[in-house]
């Protein structure tokens, strides 16, 4: 004996196949809001009133001839290697965690004897978004990389 597929049978098939889509959007959504904020500039108009002054920057920057290689050392501290930038120069970093708990720090780095410059405390493990700002005198340079 078969039963007829009837107009009941459709319609519980269509609530439980879109209950399960909207349920999966739901989750999926919780998950991106929780992890990223969506927040990159406070104010993208003024943001985009600042760009030619970045760029201009970025290129005296360049001018500078400074080397800078950001790494994360086998003890688990930032370490920066330089070329062509003065001994009296000092750095800084800003770092943020990229998603999850926000968690934000900033470190002045240590100038050692071999001319590398280092956090004093190692960093926590993970992913972080760090700013990294030298100063030398009036000239200033500024990048931003990702450490894992």
């Amino acid at each position: 004996m078969t039963r007829k597929f009837t107009g009941r049978h459709f319609a519980i098939i269509m609530v439980v196949g879109f209950g399960i889509v909207v349920a999966v959007n739901f989750f999926m959504a919780t998950l991106a809001t929780r992890g990223f904020g969506g927040v990159v500039v406070e104010n993208s108009y003024v943001a985009s009133q600042k760009f030619n002054g970045w760029l201009e920057a970025a290129r005296e920057q360049e001018k500078l001839g400074w080397s800078i290689e950001p790494s994360r050392d086998g003890d688990g501290r930032f370490a920066v290697r330089t070329a062509s930038v003065p001994e009296l120069a000092t750095m800084r970093i800003e770092i943020r965690r990229p998603l999850g708990e926000p968690e934000q720090a900033t470190i002045n780095l240590v100038r050692e004897a071999d001319g590398t410059y280092r956090s004093p405390e190692p960093l926590a493990e993970g992913r972080w978004l760090t700013r990294l700002y030298v100063q030398a005198g009036e000239n200033r340079w500024a990048k931003e990389v990702m450490i894992q």
